[in-house]
């Protein structure tokens, strides 16, 4: 009966510890996390060294948030590409045009469409566009990938949409 009690004891301090062990772990990924984001805002809208969220209550699903900076916006956007959503942050200045993008998640086939995730030929097609982009104008498509790279302008015309109505 001892070791029954003994036994049910260290179970309960370890699922104890574990718990305080989580929550604290969690504080400090949410921290990261932000911290993360923050890096990549100004990544893709350089020269600003803060952002402040703005709510989004458009009717265009496929803008998530909306960051302001000193020298345009960041707009998320997703999009659904061949084989699940792709998510975009995606600067754009305050003359309306893209100043960096950056895939942030997506779950397209490995060696097509996922090296949207990484093709920075691909992704600087986009810079300095206007809401002008399109598969086959101006934007070379990844080869065996045109959804997913469809997806991916479609995203960013999005945002300069965006821009173009909420913010001219």
């Amino acid at each position: 009966m001892k070791s029954i009690i003994t036994s049910i004891v260290a179970i309960v301090v370890a699922a104890l510890v574990l718990l305080g062990s989580g929550m604290g772990l969690s504080k400090v990924a949410a921290v990261n996390g932000e911290k993360e984001l923050n890096e990549m805002l100004a990544t893709v809208l350089p020269g600003n060294t803060s952002f402040e969220w703005e709510e989004y209550e458009g009717e265009d699903d496929a803008i998530r948030a909306v960051y302001k900076g000193e020298t345009g916006f960041v707009i998320q956007t997703v999009a659904y590409g061949y084989a699940g959503d792709i998510t975009l942050l995606v600067g754009v200045s305050n003359d309306g045009t893209v100043t960096g993008l950056v895939v942030r998640d997506l779950s397209e086939t490995y060696g097509l469409g996922a090296n949207a995730l990484t093709d920075t030929a691909f992704l600087e097609q986009f810079l300095g566009t206007a809401g002008d982009a399109e598969i086959g104008n101006n934007v070379d498509a990844l080869t065996g990938a045109t959804v997913s790279s469809t997806a991916v302008t479609n995203a960013v015309n999005a945002a300069i949409n965006f821009f173009a109505a909420n913010v001219q």
